[in-house]
This record gives C-alpha cells, structure tokens and sequence, in this order.
C-alpha cells in the first residue's frame, strides 16, 4: 500500500494508520488541490497550510466521536519558503520536529534519527545524502524488527527544487538463508 502522496506540487503527506481512512483523507486532499488550482485566486496551498487544514479535520472529526484512525506527516515548503515538517492524529493533536514517524517508527526509528539530528540547527546542516542514509538505515532497523515488514518501502526528498518520489526502494538483498 502507498502511503505517500503529493499535494499542490509542493508537499508530501505520508499516512500512517486505517487505510479506508487514509482513502478518505486522499479523496478530500485531491479535491482541495483541484479546487484551490482552479480557484480565481491562484494556487496557494502550502506544506504549512495543508498541515493546518488536516489538523482541523481530525480534532472535528473527533469532537463528533468519528475519530480518523490515522496519523500523518506532512512534508514540504510552508508559504515563505522554509521547510516545513509536521504530524497531526486521530485527536488533532498536532507537533513538529526536525524528525517525525509514525507507528512502530516512532518508537525504534525516532531515536536512531535523533542522534544525527537533536535539533533544528543540526538538522539544517545535513546534506541530502546524510538525511537519506539516515532514514534508509532506520528502514533497515525496522525491517529486522517486524516480522511482518517488507524490505520495499517508499522515500520522498523535498527540496526547494521541488519533490523526488521514489517507490518501491528495497532495503539489501537478504537471503535469510542459515
């Protein structure tokens, strides 16, 4: 199941969590993005925007006890140019930090990637490579966790050059053989 999706061009929600749900939320992300493209307006849709209006989806969602069971990162440029990199869940609940995951990953993941990144400041000074070794080694690390993994997954780079999208990535070739 994919469970990244790109938005307005500029950002990249990843979902964790009910895939009818995930489904639900990708169908009312599809028609903002159609709407706000062909609004009189122009297209102003943002990471930092995005983030705000699924924040408000599910705390409304939840205050009418029909919580969406997901969690979502959302990824991207906000409106100045910066990057942007936020979580929301199923209460509305809503954080940012240099380095997010959801599900397991935020539990096995979330420290390996603190260590390269503490903060914003060293978080910034990493380059594309660093940050995309970082999350392929903690891929690796969650795949000899869970039994249940797969080794293919999906990675997505976001720069100010615009979004790389890369899927169906395999983590090594493992034979698991005795």
């Amino acid at each position: 199941m994919k469970r990244l999706r790109i938005f307005a061009e500029t950002t990249v929600v990843g979902f964790g969590g009910d895939v009818s749900d995930m489904q639900y939320l990708d169908r009312l992300l599809t028609s903002l993005d159609t709407e706000e493209a062909y609004g009189s307006a122009g297209h102003t849709l943002n990471a930092k925007n995005l983030h705000t209006y699924l924040t408000k989806v599910f705390y409304k969602r939840r205050s009418d006890f029909n919580p969406l069971w997901n969690q979502v990162l959302v990824a991207g440029m906000d409106g100045e140019g910066k990057p942007f990199l936020a979580s929301t869940d199923l209460l509305g609940t809503a954080f940012s930090s240099p380095s997010l995951a959801t599900g397991y990953g935020a539990h096995l993941a979330q420290p390996l990637m603190r260590k390269i990144a503490p903060d914003e400041i060293a978080a910034s000074k990493l380059s594309k490579e660093q940050a995309v070794e970082a999350v392929k080694e903690s891929m690796k690390v969650l795949y000899y966790r869970d039994a249940r993994s797969l080794d293919k997954y999906s990675i997505a780079v976001v720069t100010k050059d615009g979004i790389e999208l890369k899927e169906n990535e395999k983590l090594e070739n493992q034979s698991w053989a005795l």
